[in-house]
């Protein structure tokens, strides 16, 4: 049975709400003896826009529709009664629902359709008053224009503010990716480079041996090259071509996880393995924190050093997460083995989400998306999440890859 988190409380508690001040303004009307179809009609398309469900929207459905139209049917429906010499009742439903419509169109829409969608719904908010006024005194149309435009300054500020964390979060989402593909670069760099130039070089090495070895037998017997020297030379110039191409196509590779747009951003960080993992948890441990490491015996030692350093930033990372959000926490555990051909690698605790760090030391989340980025990139998978009761795990699969 899943939980209801606060967030679907949250929205299932507006949607309530908005559907009860909607209803409001039937009662409105009634009471005004008006026509109730224009504020129906209003209300229909506006709480269609608000309430289609996000997972069904059709393509089309986009924030500046969903903002837009709405606006221009309550802004017609107030023009054509004005100009018909009719009454424009209105009441806190339609109200509610401008200003709903303006903190989208603020918030998500696109810059400028948001100027566009923001001021149509305003007006159309400011403009309900206007379609009755012939039945408010002079000073209450004033009235509602004030408290109206007070009310858009409010939400039009704080859909603003919120626009602007979004933007920001993006923001640090892409420099987290971004330095993490440098570090990845590195590390291709550091481990692939290192063993490919080590293939090119035996292969010249063993080359030249057999150049040797010909050119000593041709001295001594006056004879030309055997037949297995001219058949081993063309398979080395082989491996010695496959081995350059491998190095430049790494080169190319490394460049392109390098285009930051930077001169210079590799951050050349050392990398642990399965070994500086038993390190990494004496160092953690702390008094009141029991911190245990279970690895599978059969776990191999010749895992190629990618893997290695990826495990280790993924239990670095966890035991990090552990010290920013559950210092509570009283068990730690970290988990290798393998399983059906993959390296997996897991890290819980029993925190209830207790910490000591103020807030600006507990971190965005970015963590996991640099890992995200790691993981994905040596084909594995990462996942996150709450236990079942309380705490927290960390749980990344790789796949089985032997050191050269």
């Amino acid at each position: 049975m899943k939980s209801v988190s606060a967030q679907g409380c949250a929205r299932g508690f507006g949607f309530g709400a908005l559907l009860g001040v909607s209803f409001l303004d039937f009662a409105v009307v009634s009471t005004e003896g008006n026509d109730l179809r224009p504020s129906a009609a209003a209300l229909a398309v506006g709480l269609a826009a608000l309430l289609w469900p996000a997972g069904l929207r059709p393509a089309w459905l986009t924030p500046q529709v969903r903002a837009a139209v709405p606006a221009v049917v309550s802004l017609a429906l107030t023009v054509g009664i004005v100009l018909t010499g009719g009454q424009r009742s209105f009441g806190p439903g339609e109200i509610t629902i401008m200003l709903c419509l303006l903190f989208i169109a603020v918030r998500h829409c696109p810059p400028r359709w948001a100027v566009v969608c923001g001021t149509l719904a305003g007006v159309a908010g400011l403009a309900l008053p206007v379609g009755n006024a012939r039945s408010l005194t002079d000073d209450q149309p004033l009235g509602f224009m004030v408290v109206g435009l007070l009310l858009i300054g409010l939400v039009g500020m704080l859909a603003g503010y919120l626009r602007s964390l979004d933007f920001k979060r993006t923001v640090a989402v892409a420099e987290t990716r971004r330095d993490e593909r440098v570090a990845i670069a590195a590390d291709l760099h550091d481990f692939v480079a290192h063993h490919v130039t080590g293939i090119l070089v035996q292969t010249q090495v063993a080359r030249m041996m057999a150049d040797a070895r010909t050119s000593g037998i041709s001295e001594n017997s006056g004879t030309s090259k055997t037949s297995g020297s001219d058949d081993l030379d063309p398979i080395l110039a082989g491996i010695e071509r496959a081995a350059t191409e491998a190095l430049a196509s790494m080169r190319r590779t490394v460049g392109v996880l390098r285009d930051t747009g930077q001169p210079d951003a590799a951050d050349h960080r050392p990398v642990g393995d399965l070994a500086g993992i038993s390190g990494l948890l004496e160092g953690f441990a702390s008094p009141g924190q029991k911190v245990t490491l279970n690895r599978d015996p059969a776990l191999p030692d010749d895992l190629a050093h990618e893997v290695q350093a990826a495990a280790f930033r993924v239990v670095q990372e966890a035991l990090t997460n552990v010290r920013r959000h559950a210092a509570d926490a009283t068990e730690i555990s970290v988990g290798l083995w393998c399983e059906d051909h993959r390296l997996m690698v897991a890290v819980a605790d029993d925190g209830r989400g207790g910490t000591q760090l103020p807030a600006a030391a507990r971190g965005g989340g970015f963590g996991l998306v640099g890992l995200t980025e790691r993981v994905t990139a040596l084909g594995g998978t990462l996942w996150a999440g709450p236990r079942v009761g309380y705490g927290w795990e960390v749980r990344a699969a790789f796949p089985l890859r032997k050191s050269l």
